[in-house]
């Protein structure tokens, strides 16, 4: 495909090359290794495992709370549409 079909296609067309099972495992592999990061972070941070982990747990928490409101939010915006 070259770069000028790529810049046509609509989301119907690219929805059709992913499904939604394949979304939701990239979304939860990021995620993880987001949380991962912040774990890692946190050890070198604190050097404390124990805390480490609840930070991350925290972060795994809000983060996903905070993406679902950014992403109704963006929803509601029409620029770029």
């Amino acid at each position: 495909m070259l770069l000028k079909d790529k810049e046509k296609s609509t989301y119907k067309e690219d929805s059709v090359g992913e499904k939604p099972l394949r979304s939701i495992v990239k979304s939860l592999s990021w995620r993880t290794i987001g949380t991962l990061d912040t774990v890692l972070i946190s050890w070198i941070v604190t050097g404390e495992l124990t805390l480490a982990f609840s930070i991350g747990s925290i972060e795994l928490v809000t983060k996903m709370v905070l993406y679902f409101f950014h992403e109704r939010i963006w929803n509601s915006i029409k620029w770029g549409k």
